[in-house]
């Protein structure tokens, strides 16, 4: 069965940039991304899930300060 979803204008011009050539389908596209999901592992899944909230908390630090803090 096929069926259309709506993306915003944004999400369009996110998959079109991802295209590796001009006839591959917005399909495969999200199939790739979806197989790239699946592949964590379950602790990567959990630092992913531990940086969200980190980022959202506040407690991350740019890549500015980083370099400051390093002395680059």
């Amino acid at each position: 069965m096929v069926t259309t979803i709506q993306v915003s204008p944004e999400l369009l011009g996110k998959l079109q940039m991802m295209k590796m050539h001009v006839k591959e389908s917005y399909e495969d596209i999200i199939w790739d991304l979806i197989e790239d999901r699946l592949e964590f592992s379950d602790e990567t899944k959990k630092n992913i899930a531990q940086a969200e909230k980190d980022f959202k908390e506040g407690k991350t630090i740019s890549l500015e300060e980083l370099k400051k803090k390093r002395g680059l």
